[in-house]
C-alpha cells in the first residue's frame, strides 16, 4: 500500500503516518511513496548503463557533426539518469519525497527527446529513398511529429509538476496523474501513427507504389536503399518497438491510479520502463545515423531522389 491510499502527513519532506489515521505499518514499504523500496543495485546498474549509453551518444554526436543528437538522444539519457539518481536516494532514504518527486517527473518526460530522433531519423530515410512514397514530405514529418513529441513533452511536464506540489501539500495528486496521462496517451497515439505511417512508406517504397498528386512529377524509383539504409530501418524498428512497450505500459500504469497495483510494483517498472528505453537508447548507438547514413556532409547533401529530380533525363509520368 502507497502513502497515497493511506493520506498520511507530510513534515520536512519525509512521509508520516500517524496512527490515528492509518494502521500501523507492518514494513517500511507501506511508508514509501512507491509502495516498496527500489532496489539499490538495480538503480545503480541503470545509471551506469544509462550513463555508458549517453556518453556514447554523446561521442558519437561530435564524432559525426549531427548537432541535433544532443538535444535529443543526450538529453534524453541526462534526464533518465537524474530519474534513476533519484531512486537511488530512495533507496537509501525510502520515506522521502523529494526523491520520490524527482524521479516520478524525470522517468516520464525522459523518453520524449529520445523519440524526437526517431522522427528526424525517418525524414532523412524518407528524403532519400523519394518522398513520393511518403503521405508527408520529409520536412512536414519531422515538423509535425517532432511538434506532438514537444506538446506531449509539457503536458507530461505540467502534470508532473502539479502532481508533485499535490504530494507536499498533502493533497490528492491525481488530478496532476491525470493530465500527465494525457501526455503519455498522446504520445503512445502520435508513436502508433509514426510507425503506421513508416510502415507505409517502406511498403509503397517495396513495392514502387508512389502517391499519385497532382500537378506532381513522379521521379523513378531511387536506389538508395543501401546497406547504411537497410541497417538504419532495422535500428528504427527495434527502436519503435522498445518505446511503443514502454508507452503502452506508461498509459496502462497511469490509468491504474497512483495506489494502483502497477505502479506499486516494481518489477513492471524496471523491466517495461527502465530496461526498454535502455535498449531503445543502445539500439541508436549500435544503428547510428552518422554511421550508417553519413556524417553531417551527407545529411545536408542532395539525397539520391532529389539529384533524379533535376536530371531532364530521368523524369518520367506514370498514368
Amino acid at each position: 500500500m502507497s502513502i497515497f491510499a493511506a493520506s498520511p502527513a507530510v513534515t520536512n519532506g519525509t512521509v508520516v503516518v500517524s496512527p490515528v489515521d492509518a494502521p500501523v505499518p507492518e514494513s517500511i514499504d507501506e511508508l514509501s511513496p512507491y509502495g516498496y523500496v527500489p532496489t539499490q543495485w538495480i538503480c545503480i546498474l541503470f545509471i551506469v548503463l544509462y550513463g555508458v549509453t549517453t556518453g556514447i551518444h554523446a561521442i558519437q554526436a561530435i564524432w559525426s557533426r549531427l548537432w541535433w543528437l544532443f538535444p535529443t538522444p543526450v538529453l534524453a539519457g541526462l534526464i533518465e539518469i537524474i530519474g534513476w539518481s533519484g531512486r537511488l536516494w530512495s533507496s537509501i532514504s525510502p520515506t522521502l519525497l523529494d526523491p520520490y518527486l524527482m524521479q516520478i517527473v524525470t522517468t516520464i518526460i525522459a523518453p520524449t527527446p529520445l523519440i524526437a530522433a526517431n522522427f528526424v531519423i525517418l525524414g532523412q530515410i524518407i528524403r532519400r529513398l523519394g518522398q513520393q512514397y511518403s503521405r508527408l514530405s520529409a520536412t512536414w514529418y519531422t515538423i509535425i511529429f517532432c511538434s506532438c513529441d514537444i506538446i506531449a513533452l509539457v503536458v507530461q511536464a505540467v502534470g508532473g509538476a502539479k502532481a508533485a506540489t499535490a504530494v507536499q501539500d498533502n493533497q490528492d495528486p491525481n488530478p496532476g496523474g491525470n493530465i500527465m496521462l494525457g501526455g503519455i496517451a498522446f504520445q503512445l497515439a502520435a508513436v502508433s501513427i509514426y510507425l503506421v505511417l513508416a510502415t507505409e512508406f517502406l511498403l509503397r517504397y517495396h513495392y514502387d507504389k508512389p502517391f499519385h498528386r497532382k500537378s506532381e512529377t513522379i521521379m523513378p524509383k531511387s536506389f538508395a536503399l543501401d546497406w547504411g539504409v537497410k541497417l538504419m530501418i532495422v535500428g528504427l524498428a527495434f527502436d519503435g518497438v522498445f518505446i511503443l512497450i514502454r508507452s503502452i505500459y506508461r498509459t496502462i500504469e497511469l490509468s491504474d491510479g497512483w495506489s494502483g497495483r502497477i505502479i506499486e510494483t516494481q518489477v513492471y517498472f524496471n523491466v517495461l520502463d527502465g530496461a526498454m528505453i535502455v535498449l531503445a537508447m543502445f539500439t541508436i548507438n549500435f544503428f547510428h545515423p552518422g554511421l550508417l547514413l553519413g556524417k553531417a556532409d551527407r545529411w545536408n547533401a542532395k539525397s539520391p531522389s532529389e539529384a533524379d529530380s533535376e536530371n531532364p533525363d530521368m523524369k518520367q509520368h506514370r498514368s
